[in-house]
């Protein structure tokens, strides 16, 4: 009886200790693939994502980071979210394609400069030039 416990309790932590683990490396398993685009006239790099990343096409999953204000400072339910602060973040700080999403949300999240947690529904693009590659739909923040 005392095994069943101490395994149930084992099985427990690890089911935690992997639910706080930072999601953000398992979205740097992308690699990217030159292919002639006919519209635009020239090679674009299209996504080639993992096959761990491509199990999560779909499902609920929560992120750490930070908020990429695009409108101003203020409550927004599209915006982008990155692993990094603003002054460090893949549109201003060189950091890669792979540390920014999409963030759609049905209800306005509070701008901060602060690192937060969201919780939504990832989908991964991989053939719309204009979006990024992931997307968070249904996202709400964590308290």
């Amino acid at each position: 009886m005392r095994r069943f416990f101490a395994m149930i309790i084992i099985i427990f932590c690890l089911q935690i200790s992997l639910a706080s683990q930072s999601i953000w490396p398992i979205l740097s398993q992308v690699k990217y693939k030159k292919i002639q685009d006919e519209q635009l006239g020239f090679e674009v790099d299209y996504p080639i994502f993992s096959s761990e990343l491509k199990s999560l096409d779909g499902k609920w999953v929560q992120v750490k980071g930070y908020i990429i204000p695009t409108d101003g400072y203020k409550s927004h339910t599209e915006f982008v979210f990155s692993a990094f602060p603003y002054k460090s973040c893949y549109f201003c700080g060189g950091a890669g394609p792979e540390t920014v999403m999409e963030i759609q949300a049905h209800q306005g999240i509070q701008f901060t400069s602060e690192k937060i947690e969201l919780k939504g529904r990832l989908k991964l693009n991989d053939s719309d030039l204009n979006r990024l590659m992931f997307i968070l739909t249904d996202a709400e923040i964590l308290k």
